[in-house]
């Protein structure tokens, strides 16, 4: 697993998840503008999260919807600005790859804009056949 740098630790108790350090970070993200509080705790309640610490303070999160056994999506992964580059978002995504309930699953996925690069290193690749994925989107859920 990616080591932390001094200072910061790797929260991976349920529980400790602050649901409300999330929602600041994300009601503003390109992804889920506006989503309301309510949503993200239920969200982070009903997913498989982990979470960095600096200073007391939850500065990443990472979390997996999964069935434990066949799937799993990796959603909401976020590092606040002032601690990008430090290696976090790769310590949080080899703790899900660790993770012994998710090991042996047939399929991961995860949905980006931007971070094609960090996935990449931990083999994820583009779909195989994209013609076989389908969604039902709704841009506007939180508006």
């Amino acid at each position: 697993m990616s080591a932390l740098p001094e200072g910061y630790e790797l929260v991976t108790d349920q529980s400790a998840i602050d649901a409300l350090a999330a929602h600041a970070y994300l009601t503003t993200s390109y992804w889920s503008p506006g989503i309301p509080l309510e949503t993200v705790q239920r969200a982070v309640a009903g997913s498989l999260c982990v979470a960095v610490r600096h200073e007391g303070q939850q500065v990443a999160m990472a979390r997996a919807i999964t069935d434990r056994a066949t799937f799993a999506y990796l959603a909401d992964v976020y590092v606040l600005d002032a601690h990008r580059g430090k290696g976090l978002s790769k310590a949080m995504v080899a703790w899900f790859h660790a993770h012994p309930d998710l090991q042996g699953l047939r399929r991961w996925m995860l949905m980006t804009r931007d971070a094609h690069g960090l996935y990449a290193q931990f083999g994820w690749t583009p779909l195989a056949d994209p013609a076989l994925a389908m969604e039902r989107h709704n841009p506007a859920a939180y508006a």
